[in-house]
């Protein structure tokens, strides 16, 4: 009944014990796997396979309501440590880009509902310039650690932001 809710075939739903679904998750299969799970449950889940592949400040979540009513969040929630050092006044190096891609993501649906192309176009590159931001080597400190990139470098909260913001003002002037 929740396959065919979720519009996924009922021959492609499986049901499977978690350690197993744990293993599916961090050893996907050819053509991925999705889970339908209780929200608590996916919190968990999805908090888990972001840290296992990288840094949870690179996933967003978008929910959708039955009725179509769309909300776009970074989905790693608040990062409580960092917002105290920088209330004592130190820089922090926390990764915006969830957010960034959370912003980018209202924007497009809301370019796409309105039809306004010049809102999608803007999203369409405010991601490009984070990408290629993070792809030259500008990085906050949880993606320094998993880079091998030759010129990285660590920048803080503001910089990066600053660096997105030039690269942004680049793309936009060609």
């Amino acid at each position: 009944e929740e396959a065919a809710n979720l519009g996924v075939p009922e021959s492609d739903y499986q049901y499977y014990l978690i350690d197993d679904a744990a293993n599916r998750l961090l050893n996907p299969p050819a053509g991925g796997v999705a889970l339908a799970l209780m929200n608590f449950e996916g919190d968990v889940w999805s908090d888990l396979v972001a840290g296992g592949y990288g840094s949870l400040a690179l996933m967003t979540s978008v929910l959708v309501s039955p009725s179509g009513a769309e909300e776009f969040e970074a989905a790693h929630g608040t990062v409580t440590a960092h917002y105290r050092r920088h209330q004592r006044g130190e820089e922090t190096s926390t990764n915006p880009v969830a957010l960034i891609f959370a912003w980018s993501g209202a924007l497009r649906r809301c370019g796409f509902k309105s039809d306004q192309s010049e809102l999608e176009i803007f999203a369409r590159d405010l991601e490009h310039a984070t990408r290629s931001t993070i792809g030259a080597g500008t990085m906050t400190a949880d993606l320094i650690k998993l880079s091998d990139h030759p010129e990285k470098r660590q920048v803080t909260t503001r910089e990066f932001i600053a660096a997105v913001a030039a690269r942004l003002e680049e793309i936009r002037s060609r």
